[in-house]
């Protein structure tokens, strides 16, 4: 019946039994999306996501305040536990893509852009990449970032600091920017 109804939406009663509606999905993705998870495995951190949300409510846990922004630090999450399996699986090939990685695409400035941002964001320890795709995808405050990830404030804007910073330089030093 749950499958069912996931496939349908929300369902009419408002109360579905899905736990996360289309636009919380849709961000969910994005955010997978944007922490490097390849379009193939998208569909399977959706699902992780809503697993998640709904074993929090089998265990009798209250429901998270914001659950759109908790779904998408679980999101977030998901993506550098996904960044941590393949680099353990691809170390030999993380060399060999290495070399391409010298080649742009001859295209317009912003597919130039968009490969730059793409590679920072890959180049970002974990942690740093985290914070920036919650705070500027996401859209997420540095107060709900802090709340999501247990850490404190500073920590938050430090991290998000460091993060753009290292975005800056390396959009600059690739002349993109």
């Amino acid at each position: 019946m749950l499958r069912i109804k996931a496939r349908r939406g929300q369902g009419a009663d408002h109360g579905g039994d899905d736990p996360l509606d289309a636009a919380q999905e849709r961000r969910v993705r994005a955010v997978l999306a944007l922490g490097g998870v390849p379009q193939a495995d998208l569909l399977d951190g959706v699902q992780q996501v809503r697993l998640r949300l709904l074993e929090r409510a089998a265990k009798g846990e209250e429901a998270p305040r914001d659950v759109s922004a908790w779904a998408a630090v679980v999101a977030s999450n998901l993506a550098m536990d996904w960044h941590r399996a393949k680099r353990r699986q691809d170390r030999l090939g993380e060399r060999l893509a290495s070399l391409r990685q010298g080649e742009h695409p001859s295209g317009e400035d912003t597919s130039l852009l968009s490969v730059a941002v793409a590679q920072g964001l890959d180049e970002l320890p974990d942690a740093q990449r985290q914070i920036l795709v919650l705070r500027f995808y996401a859209d997420l405050p540095v107060r709900g970032i802090a709340d999501q990830l247990g850490i404190p404030e500073g920590t938050v804007k430090s991290r998000l600091h460091a993060a753009v910073r290292a975005m800056r330089a390396r959009l600059h030093e690739d002349e993109v920017v």
